[in-house]
Parts: C-alpha cells; structure tokens; sequence
C-alpha cells in the first residue's frame, strides 16, 4: 500500500513540475496562417527558392556565346639584313626594313553555325635599299569581311552550343517544378504536423479524463475498503491503474511537445523565436465526406504532378541529344568566304582614299569538306542516346504507373479511414455506456473493480483511437492531393514566376 501511494506522489509532483515550467506563451494559429508562414520562413523553400534564378543565369550566360568579340593588335617590326659582296668584289650595305602593323574588328558566331571575322588592318613598310641608298614607305590592307564559315552538314541545324541552351531552357523549368514539389511537400508536412498536434492535444485530454476516473475509482474503492465491502486488493488495482494512467498523461505531454517542435521547425528560418511559443491550432478535427473519382484523380495525377512533368522533360531534352547525334554523323561540308577593299600607297592618306573609294574589291568563296573514314565515335554515340531515349521512357512509364497506384491506394486508405471514424465514435459511445452501466452494477455489489477498472481502460483507449481516427482521416486527403499534384489547388497556393 505504502510504496503505490509513493509512486502516486511521484507522479504527481512531475506532473506539477511541468505544469510550471512549461511557460510557453500560446499562439493561436490556423491552418492557413501555418502554411502561409511556412512558405516564408521554411528553410526548405528559401533554399529552392534560389533554383530558378541560378538556372535563368546558367542559361543566359550560354548566350554569351554568341557576344561579338572586339579585337585590337598592333605590332611593330624592324629588320636589318647583314651587308653583302657583289660578283665584281664591291661591298654593299644591307637592307633596312622597319614596319607597324594594325588590325582591328569583330569577330563572333551565330546561332546558325556561321563564324565571322569583320576588320580592318593597316601596315606601314619602310625599306632602305642598301644598294641604291633609296628609302621607300608603303601604307597597305584590307577591311571587310576577312573570313566567314557557315556549316552546311554536320552542326548546320543544331550543333554543341544549341543543344545546350535547349537543354538549359528546360532546366529552367525544371528547376521551376523542384521548387514547386519542394513547395507542395512543404504544405503537405505542415498539414500532417498540425493534424497531428491537434491530436496529441485531444489526446492530453483524454488522459486527464482517464487519470480522473482513476482517481475517482481509487477514491471509491478506498471507502469501500474502510468499511470492509471491499478486498484490499481491489484498492491495490485501483491505485495501480492511477499510476498508470498518470504515465500515460505524462506520455502524451511529451508527444504534445514533439510535434510542437516539428511544427515549428517546418515554420521557422529562426527557430530561437519561436523558443517559448505554444502554437494552439484554432481548427477541430473533423471528418467530412468525400466523394472519390479515381479516373480524375489519375488524370489530376498524370498532368500536375511535378515529378512526371520533369520525367516528360527528360524525354524532350533526350529527343534533342538525339537530333544533334544524328547530325553528327554526316561529314563537316562549309562554305568558306572572304569579301573585302585591298589599299596600298606610299601615303596614308592615299591608303584611306582607295579604301573608301572602294577602288581594289575581292572576293573569295569555297568549300571545304571533311569525311573521317569510320565515323565510329558519332555512329555509337548516336546509338547510345537512341538508346537512352528507350530507357528514359521507360521509366516515365514506370513512374506515370507508379503514380496511379499510389493514389489508387490513398482512395482506399481515405475512404478505409473515414469508415474507422465512424466505427471509433461508436466505440466509444458503447465504451462510456458500458462503464455507466458497470459501475452502477458495481455499486449494488453486482460487478467487481476489476472489470470496472477494465472498462475504464477500454474507453481511454476508444477516446483515443477515435481522434488519432479523424487525424488520420484528414492526412489521407492530404496525402492524396500531393499524390495528384493538386495540394496547391487544394490550399489555393499560387507560385509565380519571375
């Protein structure tokens, strides 16, 4: 008798314990405000957040690859040839030969595959005749297009620099639906971890109620013990069922905290704030019906889930590797080319005339044509992403069935769930009619503790199983929209993109 009343003691100074240090200041939030929080605070999102914006640099920059470049040389040159002896013995002096050289222009690609070189260049030749003693200075060039390259076979219609910048549009997008499945698994944990505080705060007081007909049962069979209606081992039981369901409320106190913390995690880029916060969920769990189509929920599923719609892309982009693999397999055939103004003359001012009178055009245009003679590195190559393509549709197969058979099963577990709802609540109204009735037995000496302390147990348990029911019940439906795609529809979340 002694060491039960200890334990009873124990317990209840621990329960006193954390009533008193458990200071949190209640937060009174719904479901909505959660969410909306946690789309701008959750670590998770801000990290993702960033995907989009690196993946539209990554792309614009590939576009760098057609910025002009601007060239600018100069160069200056002097020469002297060593002095000679003619045929008749006579010594002559060598020749002299002093240059500058400039060139200047632009030159780039285009996204057709054509290269180009636009310029202009200038030399300045002076040279001393050693035999004569004559000095002479001539100013030449050109300006024009000094070189033009365009493919006419291989990397004509689509070539290395293309294909990445296909391939990154779609990374753009794809980065575009990370972000949103990082968005809707986001939603989707608040919503489990609110349904599920509210649970363990049901739950706290299911507890309670269970340690109050604890205690009420213990308080009776001591009465009937002091008057001798009543076995000491009846008091003994109670007492035991007191501690135990002392451990149970201190149990669900600790879940309670838990899934405070798990809440406040996904809410939080600080979590130091929320420190001394309780978060009290304003909304009640309930159980409204629903009716389920499983043909639309598969085609809600197959066009919004963001993981098929980053499958599909795979397949895209794969169709371009092909595309460009197969170009690879014919010869290198360009058209090669060169157009331009000469100008030569012993003045610089001579020079700029021809030039702008245009007085010494040229032209030239060819071809140039490269075979290799097996070919072997494009033709497997070529093989291997035809290849690829097979297994990359394959899997986008794989995982469109994978998806209907998941939400499949979140139809049956919903509508299972919202049927233990049901059955819980009547569970538990029996179980309260069922210790009603035996305790007023018990009371005419018709029934024992035992079975009253029994069905004590059977209603704490039926209580709870009946709110971890309709918990339950509302994480199956949250499940199932993140199965179709369809959790920011629910949530009326919108994503923009900019």
């Amino acid at each position: 008798m002694r060491w039960l009343l200890t334990i009873l003691a124990i317990a209840s100074l621990q329960l006193t314990g954390l009533s008193q240090t458990n200071r949190w200041v209640p937060r009174s939030m719904s479901m909505d405000d959660c969410i909306e929080t946690a789309l701008r605070h959750n670590l998770d999102v801000q990290i993702r957040r960033y995907d989009p914006e690196i993946a539209g640099f990554t792309l614009a920059a590939l576009y760098g690859l057609y910025d002009p470049s601007f060239n600018l040389n100069y160069t200056h040159s002097d020469n002297n040839q060593p002095a000679g002896i003619d045929a008749q013995g006579r010594v002559f002096a060598g020749n002299e030969n002093k240059g500058d050289s400039f060139s200047s222009g632009f030159s780039g690609s285009a996204p057709i595959g054509l290269t180009y070189n636009l310029g202009i260049a200038l030399n300045d030749q002076t040279t001393l005749n050693g035999i004569t003693g004559i000095s002479t200075e001539i100013y030449g060039g050109d300006a024009g297009f000094l070189q033009l390259r365009q493919p006419l076979l291989r990397d004509f219609w689509i070539d290395s620099a293309r294909l990445q910048i296909i391939i990154d549009k779609r990374e753009v997008k794809r980065s575009e639906l990370d972000l949103k499945f990082t968005v809707m698994n986001t939603v989707f944990s608040v919503e489990q971890a609110y349904y599920n505080l509210i649970f363990a705060q049901e739950n706290i007081k299911v507890q309670q109620k269970a340690v109050e007909l604890a205690e009420r049962q213990l308080a009776e069979n001591k009465k009937r013990v002091e008057v001798g209606a009543m076995a000491p081992l009846d008091e003994k039981q109670a007492a035991s069922q007191v501690a135990t369901s002392q451990a149970d409320l201190l149990n669900a106190l600790g879940t309670e905290e838990t899934q405070q913390r798990t809440l406040k995690g996904l809410l939080s880029d600080n979590y130091k704030e929320w420190e001394n916060v309780a978060i009290q969920p304003t909304e009640k769990l309930v159980a409204l019906p629903r009716r389920f189509d499983l043909q639309e929920s598969w085609r809600i599923g197959l066009n919004q889930r963001p993981d098929l719609i980053q499958q599909r892309i795979t397949v895209e982009e794969q169709g371009y590797r092909i595309r460009y693999q197969r170009n690879q397999l014919f010869p290198r055939l360009d058209a090669v080319g060169s157009a331009g103004y000469n100008s030569a003359s012993p003045t610089f001012g001579g020079y700029l005339d021809q030039l702008g009178g245009r007085d010494n055009p040229f032209y030239s245009v060819g071809a140039q044509l490269s075979v290799p003679l097996s070919n072997k590195a494009a033709r497997e190559a070529y093989k291997s992403s035809k290849a690829t393509r097979a297994q990359v549709g394959l899997t986008l197969k794989q995982k469109e069935q994978n998806a209907m058979i998941a939400i499949e099963n979140d139809i049956a577990s919903a509508n299972t769930k919202f049927q233990q709802v049901h059955a819980t609540h009547e569970a538990t109204v029996y179980a309260e009619a069922a210790l009603e009735a035996e305790q007023k037995k018990l009371e005419n000496g018709k029934s024992t503790s035992f079975i009253v302390l029994q069905l004590t147990k059977d209603l704490t348990t039926a209580r709870s199983a009946e709110i971890s029911a309709l918990a339950n019940y509302n994480v199956a439906l949250a499940q199932l929209s993140l199965d179709e795609g369809s959790t920011l529809d629910r949530r009326h979340v919108k994503l923009e993109w900019r």
